[in-house]
């Protein structure tokens, strides 16, 4: 194990013997220790069995998911003021300035955990074998209706949250993924069109076995998050409704597809400063 490894273990026991012996300044920040060190853990695992990982040979990306998770999640607590479907036992908004770098600091952990734990899938190979039987041609007609689906899907769980909550957690990924796949991005449909199910499954099998861990931590934490979803919210699994778990796969595609779109306009915006100089020069 490298020694980010044993850091990240060191973290993840530290924070669970805090709250075993109720150690109120480790305690409090318990969720994000615990995070943070799982995701340097599976780091570790990543770059002894490939021999390269990102904190090994690609820390300006690694921290590029940090920031970037923490944004994509703000994102979702917005959306969250119109579905209201989960809350913190610390209160909703208006917050103070402590409760938001906190809140900051724990969904910058949802992204990068999210694309470790795929990695990991990714370099054991546990999926490489399955394909589509046929490849499937991605016409501008299909690419076209996943961005009005996307839209409707954006749509009809804030005009009637009863109902299409379940929505806001596929519509990024139906507005997002065929923008990446136009720009030739890594895209899940393009995936789908070359035959290929091994980063699917990755994200997948990485989505439920991280928010297994979200519900266990968040379950045991001293501030937390509680669910109130209609119609389905029975047979709970800690906090979270068993069909809520569901809710993790898609919500991998759309991390998947929000970083990669974002990811297009950051190469983008460095491309055109780089050129800037070399065009006023030959002006």
């Amino acid at each position: 194990m490298r020694w980010w490894g044993f850091l990240g273990l060191v973290m993840i026991v530290l924070a669970e013997l805090s709250l075993f012996l109720n150690f109120v300044p480790i305690e409090s920040y318990y969720f994000a220790i615990a995070w943070i060190g799982f995701i340097f853990l599976i780091d570790s695992f990543v770059e002894i069995i490939s021999k390269k990982s990102l904190i090994q040979n690609n820390l300006q990306k690694f921290f590029l998911l940090f920031v970037l998770s923490a944004i994509f999640w703000w994102i979702f607590e917005f959306l969250n003021l119109g579905i209201t479907n989960w809350d913190y036992t610390s209160g909703r908004m208006p917050m103070s300035l402590a409760q938001i770098v906190w809140r900051t600091l724990c969904f910058s952990t949802v992204l990068p955990a999210i694309f470790e734990v795929a990695e990991l899938f990714k370099v054991l190979h546990r999926f490489d074998k399955y394909k589509l039987a046929h490849k499937h041609k991605i016409t501008k007609k299909l690419l076209y209706f996943m961005m009005i689906i996307g839209l409707i899907t954006l749509i009809l769980p804030l005009a009637f949250p009863k109902y299409f909550y379940p929505l806001i957690w596929a519509c990024f990924y139906f507005l997002l993924d065929p923008i990446n796949y136009m720009h030739n991005e890594p895209s899940l449909i393009g995936y789908l069109e070359k035959r290929k199910l091994g980063i699917i499954f990755s994200l997948a099998a990485a989505a439920l076995v991280c928010g297994i861990l979200w519900e266990y931590w968040n379950y045991w934490a001293p501030i937390k998050w509680t669910y109130s979803v209609p119609f389905v919210g029975f047979l709970k699994i800690f906090e979270m409704p068993i069909l809520g778990y569901t809710g993790y796969i898609p919500f991998a595609f759309e991390l998947y597809t929000m970083y990669h779109f974002v990811k297009y306009y950051i190469k983008k915006i460095d491309k055109e400063n780089k050129l800037k100089p070399i065009l006023h020069h030959h002006k």
